[in-house]
């Protein structure tokens, strides 16, 4: 049984309403799988995770936290096996859905600092009270797990550079940092990845998601997470005003007040941690598994580090990290990340096809180029085999979310992601005229059909040209 299947069986036995409509919701870091069901009278939100130690942290730190009035989704119902539960659907826009929606103006800032309220409130009083030993991970954010961190940006972005540097050094600095803010005072629940898409807006107010890699840690790291997120690119303006609201915040709840200075110099200590561990991330997502969410994420989130090396400082001196950092965020190594846009008068013309291997073959490339690359579908299960597919096309939202859901094609588009980019780049640079693009499979209706606008919306996003598609066995030919 296909997983979306086996999660609107489950919820069917809990929710007697008629489901009118069921959204696949993408993948984004982690693997859990979300579906949206709509009734006549709500919605709520389906998921399946075969995790099962990640689904009892979930499941405890929502029930705990929800004891504190921690705007958080209500657990509906949980399967006998625990791998399927239902949550209460809180809307689809987040904070910074919001903040590209509206811009930074004083709705959106108040949307901010209540949502620093309620981050507050959440790590103090229901962090003082909380099992640790349930943490998924770690229990605490102390030396062990920074130094983690330190290491996951050492390993799957800056030693991906191939920059030389003292080894031996750069350990010790890492040592000296995670050693300097494991120090840090009040140690509460720490939310691990507070930024603006884990913050749901519902009847203008926050809500939290995707909490369950907490663990107990320094409250400065999560204020860090959401004003240093680059995508966010918050003014210097709005992170000054936002964190001193959130020290005042959390004030409230300590028995005395922090010492601002010391608070002030660890959060950019721990900003710094922050953004090194996203740069690990982005590169593992992007540069290993070729996620192109992620790899166009990179010059946002160096550019970010460049502006915060300029212009703040770490209360501690780590001389062969300083100088690895004025390295990677120097223009030439960004532009090694951004996308090449074509120009107005791009002479570059893509052509993307769909074909079938049985009926009409090969395409023939009659440009003055000639060949081009033909990539074959065959090798993904095949949507058309079942009959609700069977009259249906690549173009359909029901066969577009089998194959991403139920077989290998986004990690089969992922790598020719990366082929189709080299050769473009190449022939961006060399004012090459003519590329063609193909896609086959069997009845050339699918799979096929699906790949070639997956490639052909990927071209057109990242370099912003202009690109034709045209599907063999449909008749189908567009330009855009």
């Amino acid at each position: 049984m296909q997983v979306i299947d086996q999660v609107q069986a489950f919820f069917s036995t809990i929710i007697p309403d008629k489901v009118t409509e069921v959204q696949n919701i993408p993948l984004s870091g982690g693997d859990r799988r979300y579906f949206r069901f709509i009734t006549k009278t709500n919605s709520y939100i389906g998921c399946y995770n075969t995790n099962i130690a990640e689904n009892e942290t979930f499941f405890y730190f929502t029930t705990h936290f929800r004891r504190y009035q921690a705007p958080l989704p209500k657990v509906v119902a949980v399967s006998e096996d625990k791998t399927i539960y239902i949550l209460q659907d809180l809307g689809t826009n987040s904070l910074l859905d919001e903040l590209q929606t509206h811009g930074a103006n004083d709705y959106v800032f108040t949307l901010f600092k209540k949502s620093l309220h309620q981050l507050a409130r959440m790590q103090i009083l229901g962090g003082a009270t909380l099992d640790y030993s349930k943490c998924l991970t770690a229990k605490e954010f102390g030396k062990e797990a920074i130094l983690s961190d330190l290491l996951y940006f050492k390993y799957y972005f800056l030693d991906t550079l191939k920059i030389a540097y003292d080894k031996q050094q750069l350990h010790k600095d890492f040592e000296d940092l995670a050693t300097y803010l494991a120090q840090t005072d009040h140690k509460f629940f720490m939310f691990r990845d507070f930024q603006s898409r884990n913050i749901i807006i519902n009847y203008n107010e926050p809500h939290f998601v995707d909490y369950q890699g907490g663990m107990q840690g320094a409250l400065q790291y999560d204020v860090a997470s959401l004003l240093w997120q680059a995508k966010a690119e918050l003014s210097d303006a709005w992170k000054t005003n936002l964190l001193n609201y959130y020290i005042t915040c959390i004030n409230e709840h300590l028995p005395q007040p922090v010492n601002e200075a010391v608070f002030v110099s660890q959060y950019h200590g721990y900003a710094v941690i922050r953004l090194l561990q996203v740069l690990g991330a982005y590169g593992f997502r992007g540069l290993f598994e070729r996620k192109a969410h992620f790899l166009s994420s990179i010059p946002l989130a160096l550019n970010n580090l460049k502006w915060f090396l300029e212009n703040k400082k770490v209360g501690i001196i780590v001389p062969e990290l300083d100088k690895l950092l004025a390295t990677v965020t120097t223009p030439e190594i960004i532009s090694r990340f951004e996308n090449k846009v074509a120009s107005p008068n791009c002479p570059l013309h893509i052509l993307v096809k769909s074909f079938s291997y049985k009926k009409s073959g090969v395409p023939v490339d009659e440009s003055e180029n000639g060949g081009g690359f033909v990539f074959d579908c065959r090798g993904i299960h095949n949507p058309g085999r079942y009959e609700p597919y069977k009259q249906l096309t690549g173009r359909d939202k029901e066969v577009q979310d089998y194959l991403e859901q139920q077989t290998l094609m986004s990690n089969f588009l992922n790598n020719i992601y990366n082929i189709v980019d080299i050769t473009v780049d190449d022939y961006l640079n060399r004012n090459f005229t003519n590329l063609a693009i193909n896609f086959g499979c069997t009845g050339g209706q699918h799979r096929s059909v699906y790949a070639a606008e997956q490639v052909a919306r990927h071209l057109r996003n990242k370099y912003k040209l202009k690109v034709a598609v045209q599907h063999v066995e449909q008749g189908i030919s567009e330009y855009k």
